[in-house]
């Protein structure tokens, strides 16, 4: 019996070392990620990526739900899917206007005359 006593006796006077043992195993733990936070900073890419992500919300100020979505999304990737359709239609305009312009051989003087008059029709 004396022996089991010396037993108890001799575990919890060791029981405080465990804990202190445990506890200097955590602050370290929680040293270490703010010492990694602390060194690292972000990449050139990540920073364009920011860059375009604070671009891209500033255009999307006035686009709610699925267009807002969709605009962020190609706007993210670098399309130019943040053409407003009357934007596309001048554009295909433009384009149509300009190939006609080649098919008639026009320089100069008359075909700014020309492609005034097109795109204005």
């Amino acid at each position: 019996m004396k022996k089991l006593i010396a037993i108890i006796c001799f575990m919890f006077a060791l029981t405080p070392f465990a804990y202190a043992q445990d506890k200097a195993k955590t602050d370290d733990k929680k040293a270490a990620p703010a010492a990694e936070k602390a060194k690292k900073e972000p990449t050139e890419k990540q920073k364009a990526q920011q860059e375009r992500m604070k671009s891209c919300n500033d255009k999307a100020t006035e686009k709610k739900g699925d267009d807002r979505k969709k605009f962020m999304s190609s706007c993210l990737k670098g399309e130019d899917a943040g053409a407003s359709d009357k934007q596309k239609a001048q554009q295909n305009k433009m384009k149509s206007c300009n190939k006609d312009a080649g098919d008639k051989k026009l320089k100069g003087d008359d075909r700014k005359k020309f492609m005034s008059d097109c795109l204005k029709g």
